[in-house]
């Protein structure tokens, strides 16, 4: 049992790294909501984040992220269910060399793919499209989702894809009935992480997109909007990113107890 020095001592160290996680947001909040100099307003007041708005665009690139993130989640999950289940539960011959060429992509820098994926869309045409940022994503974002995956089926007893197969259940029928119910507590927590990733990308954004306003997305539009001279309030441009930052907060604080339930149950399997 825990002696009341270990739990003083554990909630110290609670508040100590809750405070250096959120005085940097809770700061740029206060900033923003502060009166630009010059301003008739007193107090705290909205009207920075309305000039970042109609100023910067925001409208359009938070909904080229939103589009982005969700096109991103929705294929690396799918494609990881299909495939974390065919790499843990089929046996067929080459399947430790195909799940090792897959996990190369976990120690491949993304530096390292930037000049070979410009190369490619511009010579296929699809340089500043929405798919020269899902596509790379999707890729990038898949090996770890099928590690994830794999390691989640294979800790479920063989048992269930047995008795099924008895029943005269084919493998598809294993998979969405049994396996795909099982696992959508670590589908949630992995598209809660490849949201967040997909999300905050910026170096993709910056390469493959930089000339067409249209689908750029809201960190590269932040980037622009606090760089090129649009604005030289520094409290407009901290509402900016209080913009662009919200909806992962907002989507965080919503889905924090599937995404701690899912990381808990897959440390105890």
């Amino acid at each position: 049992m825990e002696s009341r020095k270990e739990v003083i001592a554990g909630h110290a160290v609670l508040i100590i790294g809750a405070f250096v996680a959120l005085y940097p947001f809770v700061s740029v909040v206060l900033h923003a909501l502060s009166p630009a100099p010059g301003s008739a307003a007193t107090g705290w007041t909205l009207e920075n984040f309305i000039g970042a708005w109609t100023r910067g665009g925001f409208s359009r690139s938070l909904w080229n992220s939103a589009l982005v993130a969700f096109s991103v989640v929705g294929a690396t999950a799918v494609a990881a269910v299909l495939a974390g289940y065919v790499l843990s539960v089929l046996k067929f011959r080459w399947r430790v060399f195909v799940f090792a060429l897959l996990m190369i992509g976990l120690v491949l820098p993304s530096e390292a793919r930037i000049i070979p994926l410009y190369n490619f869309f511009a010579a296929t045409g699809l340089l500043n499209s929405y798919w020269a940022l899902i596509l790379p994503q999707v890729a990038s974002s898949l090996p770890l989702a099928t590690f994830w995956m794999a390691n989640y089926f294979s800790q479920l007893p063989e048992s269930l894809a047995e008795a099924a197969a008895l029943d005269g259940a084919g493998e598809f029928d294993i998979l969405r009935y049994i396996y795909a119910p099982l696992g959508m507590t670590a589908v949630m927590t992995l598209s809660c992480l490849i949201f967040l990733y997909t999300w905050n990308e910026f170096m993709l954004a910056l390469v493959l997109m930089p000339d067409n306003v249209a689908v750029q997305t809201a960190p590269l539009s932040l980037s622009f909007f606090a760089g090129n001279e649009r604005t030289t309030e520094p409290e407009v441009i901290a509402a900016a990113a209080v913009l662009v930052a919200l909806p992962v907060v907002i989507a965080y604080f919503l889905l924090q107890r599937r995404f701690m339930s899912g990381l808990l149950e897959g440390a105890v399997k």
